[in-house]
């Protein structure tokens, strides 16, 4: 039996992230998620923005990063958003996902 999607969220578009953090890299990287989570709350078209944390294996973490987005021009606004942001900063989020040694894997993903 499948359920049926509700109206409210039959259009919204969502970025979904993994990170396998080590452990000894957990605040500095949940830092800089929690400042990216504050800049998308900001952005017209986040209906909902979570920060979720897992811990199985000893000396790594699981983090989940899940934000729905209303449309497509939502999510390309918090694009933009955040690359202003970075270039501001002169942050490179690649560099720094590397520097700390977490594994990353990021997608869109919209209904089935």
């Amino acid at each position: 039996m499948t359920t049926p999607t509700p109206a409210s969220h039959a259009a919204s578009i969502f970025r979904i992230d993994r990170f396998v953090v080590p452990a000894d890299a957990l605040p500095a990287f949940m830092e800089r998620l929690r400042f990216t989570q504050r800049t998308l709350d900001t952005v017209p078209g986040c209906k909902q923005n979570l920060l979720l944390q897992r811990e199985d294996r000893p000396g790594e973490i699981d983090i989940i990063t899940l934000v729905e987005w209303s449309n497509a021009e939502a999510i390309a606004a918090a694009r933009t958003t955040m690359q202003e942001r970075y270039a501001e900063e002169g942050f490179d989020p690649a560099a720094f996902i590397q520097k700390l040694g977490v594994q990353a894997d990021m997608g869109v993903y919209r209904n089935a």
